[in-house]
């Protein structure tokens, strides 16, 4: 293959034969660098959990490339279905582009695993000589014009014009019912009254709880014979991506009814289901989710929390930390050792605690149970807390599952949604920094045009118009695996890696664009910041999800 200037509007002839050449050419790269990784790491065929540590580096560096090419191949996937439904325009094909020239100059140029570092093919033992070999045509090709400066500035021009950010690609009438009428219910209830709940740090109010409840956000994927409306996880990225892009904490909301559901809808007694699955989803009772302990974080094992059954109740004793609408919620999946002969992960239970909803006077009317609110930058709406417990019941029958022991796996086995769900978050976020930093960029005139028209601003807005589709096909792709019962641990691992960091960047990028104005609390886009920073930290932080990711990998799954 020849190096082939693309056309006069940047665009490349034959690109979707083009990206799926890469992409056949990059799995040998991949494959050199897995072999690599695991001739570090892996000691007779398994992971040694020393030498992974040693070599954590190299390790997470392999899983973003991972993310990256996965990412890639579901953008293809995406471009491709349009195609057949003869609905791939201009700026889906450009967006695409623009995709593999900038992922695949990052391939061989370096990742940013974070805003300091950057994961290099040197990293994983190639020299320049090594690199050269796995750079063939296709990908020299798409390196080189992929995303040139008339590619940004024809995406840009296109989404100012529209705006239209490129076909989501649902491919699904209800799906696509479903995202408008959400888009809607944001527009109207929540972008309006957003900057306002966070400047006072208030709570959502419950009438907009109570519209989404009407329209069936916390019984979205609640099977219907527990009162929900049986809908998959690709419904509930639809509608958590459209809430959050008008607030994080409004499209927060369901995650605590959709990890309370999914514990008690896998791990719980039919007695269980019965009672608490109508409840949730009708958003009679609002729950939380209480794991975290001062002194854990992610290392859930070693929880100290203990419960002591006594008198037909377990009697709860110890401190949680970091719990999300605690004072109002009436319901606590609540994370506590019962064994105390084990230390470890093995010793845990779940316990569905119930508890009175607290007001702004009394939050915490519970009896052995105290609590002080944690004052926070950003995702404000729910508030969090630090909880003290000190002999607080709870009934037995409220052990979820009835058995001892089983809290970790039940906690386990709802990852991969919660994941899920906060890749859509993210992507919420992300499209709305993208679609603040656009129409700022159109309004402010500096010398004599609008800001939009300056290569630096209009570059920056193309590229989140590309990455916040990029993290929005990987996170349908999760979705649609764990829609068809496959287990998808990693997957949903790489679509919350990715897509936390596309709202950082989406959002830093639009302050930017902002200059002054955009560090001024008046203005949305620094809600918009404080928001998207945490979502590289909660529901597993950025390093975490890429130590799943290179475990699943290195461990033996494809």
């Amino acid at each position: 293959m020849t190096d082939i200037r693309p056309h006069d509007d940047g665009r490349l002839a034959d690109l979707l034969p083009l990206c799926s050449e890469a992409l056949r050419d990059l799995r040998p790269l991949l494959s050199r660098v897995r072999q690599g990784v695991s001739a570090l790491t892996l000691r007779d065929g398994a992971i040694d959990p020393g030498a992974l540590e040693t070599h954590q580096f190299a390790a997470h560096g392999f899983a973003w490339l991972a993310t990256y090419a996965e990412a890639l191949t579901q953008l293809l996937h995406w471009a491709e279905r349009l195609g057949e439904a003869h609905r791939l325009g201009e700026l889906e094909q450009l967006i695409l582009q623009a995709a593999f020239g900038e992922y695949l100059n990052q391939i061989f140029g370096g990742i940013p695993m974070s805003q300091m570092e950057f994961v290099r093919l040197g990293d994983f033992g190639l020299d320049d000589a090594d690199a050269a070999t796995f750079e063939t045509p296709a990908i020299a090709r798409l390196r080189r014009w992929g995303n040139s400066d008339t590619v940004r500035r024809k995406i840009a021009q296109s989404v100012a014009e529209g705006p239209d950010f490129g076909n989501p690609g649902l491919e699904d009438e209800t799906l696509d019912m479903i995202r408008e009428q959400f888009r809607r219910f944001t527009e109207e209830q929540v972008v309006p009254h957003a900057q306002g709940w966070h400047l006072k740090d208030e709570l959502i109010p419950m009438t907009v709880i109570d519209a989404m409840s009407e329209l069936g956000v916390f019984g979205l994927t609640i099977p219907e014979e527990y009162g929900g409306l049986g809908m998959g996880k690709t419904a509930m990225c639809v509608v958590t991506e459209e809430l959050s892009r008008g607030s994080l904490a409004v499209g927060s909301l369901g995650t605590r009814s959709e990890i309370a559901a999914e514990l008690i809808r896998l791990g719980g007694t039919e007695a269980q289901k019965q009672d608490y699955l109508p409840k949730l989803a009708s958003g009679e009772i609002l729950p939380t989710a209480v794991f975290t302990e001062p002194n854990t974080g992610s290392d859930l094992g070693s929880l100290k929390t203990r419960a002591v059954r006594q008198d037909g109740a377990f009697r709860v004793t110890g401190a949680k930390t970091w719990i999300t609408h605690a004072a109002r919620s009436d319901l606590m999946t609540l994370l506590v050792r019962t064994l105390p002969e084990s230390r470890d992960w093995r010793g845990l239970s779940m316990l569905l605690a119930g508890k009175p909803r607290g007001t702004d006077d009394v939050p915490f009317p519970a009896d052995g149970m105290t609590g002080s609110e944690i004052r926070v930058l950003g995702y404000r709406g729910m508030k969090e807390y630090e909880l003290g417990f000190d002999g607080f019941r709870v009934p037995e029958a409220n052990l979820l599952g009835g058995v001892e022991g089983q809290g970790f796996k039940q906690l386990m086995a709802t990852f991969e949604s919660a994941r899920i769900q906060t890749a859509a978050r993210a992507v919420g976020v992300a499209q709305s920094a993208l679609e603040t930093g656009l129409r700022y960029a159109g309004e402010r005139i500096q010398f004599g045009k609008p800001l939009s028209a300056f290569p630096r601003v209009y570059g920056k807005i193309a590229w989140m118009v590309v990455e916040t589709m990029l993290a929005r096909q990987l996170s349908y792709f999760a979705a649609r695996e764990k829609d068809g019962e496959r287990r998808c641990d990693i997957e949903a691992g790489m679509a919350k890696l990715l897509a936390a960091r596309v709202a950082w960047a989406n959002a830093d990028n639009a302050l930017q664009i902002h200059g002054g104005n955009g560090y001024a609390e008046e203005y949305p886009i620094s809600r918009i910041l404080c928001d998207a920073r945490v979502l590289n930290i909660f529901e597993g932080a950025a390093e975490i999800q890429a130590q799943v990711i290179a475990r699943g990998l290195l461990g033996g799954r494809n």
